[in-house]
């Protein structure tokens, strides 16, 4: 070994090995590359590792919250259920309240025509039996008394059923049940002299009116 070979007692060498024949200029060491990875602080972009599970009570309370939720969200929607089903109802009411009322309007015109109906044909019935009345009238006045009886059983039933016998003499003249076919002067009033044929009225309907004499 020459002199100039020897190592410099002040110069710092390097044991690392040299690289390998190849290795590319300006590549890093893969020891330093170690050493730069253990020692560098973690990279804001990096993925950071996840933190531990949430506690018991925490998981617990989360747990508090959902059941809460869905309570409340269980109570409003009851609360919708039972606001439809109140307008529902009183919707059905009000259509059964209307049906109701039609029905009963209908009842009440059945039965007034019935009613109608039947005191017309007993009208008509009533009608008919007073020439029957007529006759046993005049049998009376020409002497025969015989009929008398029954002409008077049947006005006392035709009566209880609303009939009213007009023989208005001495009364006043009412153009309303009375017709006049003779009339005498005479001052005031005029008044009934006398009663050629009564009159009937039949449930406050007048049949006939009474045929009379009047005066005034």
């Amino acid at each position: 070994m020459t002199r100039a070979d020897a190592p410099d007692p002040g110069r710092v060498v390097d044991a690392r090995p040299s690289a390998p024949k190849g290795q590319r200029k300006g590549a890093a060491d893969p020891v330093d590359e170690a050493e730069a990875v253990d020692g560098a602080e973690p990279d804001d972009d990096e993925v950071v590792e996840a933190e531990p599970e949430a506690s018991a009570d925490e998981a617990e309370d989360v747990e508090d919250e959902v059941e809460e939720a869905a309570e409340v969200l269980e109570a409003d929607l009851f609360a919708v259920l039972a606001t439809e089903l109140a307008a529902e109802r009183d919707d059905y009411l009000d259509q059964l309240r209307r049906l109701q009322a039609d029905f009963e309007n209908y009842r009440k015109r059945v039965l007034k025509q019935q009613e109608e109906t039947a005191e017309r044909a007993t009208e008509g019935l009533v009608a008919d039996l007073l020439p029957v009345l007529d006759a046993c009238d005049a049998a009376a006045q020409h002497g025969d008394d015989s009929a008398g009886p029954i002409a008077k059983a049947l006005v006392e039933v035709l009566e209880k059923q609303g009939l009213v016998r007009l023989a208005p003499e001495g009364e006043a003249f009412d153009p309303n049940h009375h017709e006049a076919v003779a009339h005498e002067p005479g001052e005031g009033e005029s008044v009934v002299t006398e009663v050629l044929r009564p009159g009937y009225v039949w449930k406050g309907r007048v049949l006939r009116p009474a045929m009379v004499r009047v005066r005034g």
